[in-house]
């Protein structure tokens, strides 16, 4: 079987660690818990041609920059998801400054940006300009929702088959 190390890159209070409870126990809670450190879970998906993937998933605390214990958790990392707050335009330009980071550690991994709080959309600072910038430069975006579930097992799907391609 594949497996693939995967990591949850952005700013705090983003959504990382409920999104991996959402595709890993199908739950969402209210109550905004910090992530110390790293948590990790596994789940074995489908890509979307139809291998079984095992994805190891590391949520990484929280952060605007990259510290140097995060550094360290993304060693041996096949990609990453890098996830913002559609309601918090600050977390935006996190996650750019997050992705370079990333890259001059990993070089140049699949990874897919996900706007995350896709239910809260009357609330969002993202405006659509700055999403379609990034979709013509290549990049995969995908509105995602924690709470409702909204794109959230075919943002992983997704990354699961951009990682089989590399």
């Amino acid at each position: 079987m594949i497996q693939k190390k995967i990591c949850m890159i952005g700013d705090f209070s983003v959504g990382k660690t409920s999104l991996v409870a959402r595709f890993v126990r199908q739950s969402f809670s209210d109550k905004y818990l910090t992530t110390v450190g790293v948590k990790i879970d596994t789940k074995l998906v489908k890509s979307t041609d139809g291998h079984d993937v095992k994805l190891i998933l590391w949520d990484i605390a929280g952060n605007d920059t990259l510290t140097t214990a995060a550094t360290s958790y993304l060693r041996g990392s096949a990609g990453f998801l890098l996830i913002i707050d559609g309601t918090r335009l600050p977390t935006w330009e996190s996650a750019l400054n997050l992705r370079e980071a990333v890259t001059k550690q990993l070089g140049e991994k699949p990874f897919i940006m996900l706007l995350n709080k896709a239910d809260l959309t009357e609330q969002w600072e993202i405006d659509q300009e700055l999403i379609d910038e990034k979709v013509q430069e290549g990049w995969i975006l995908l509105k995602t929702s924690a709470k409702t579930g909204l794109n959230v097992e075919e943002a992983f799907s997704e990354l699961a088959t951009q990682m089989l391609k590399v």
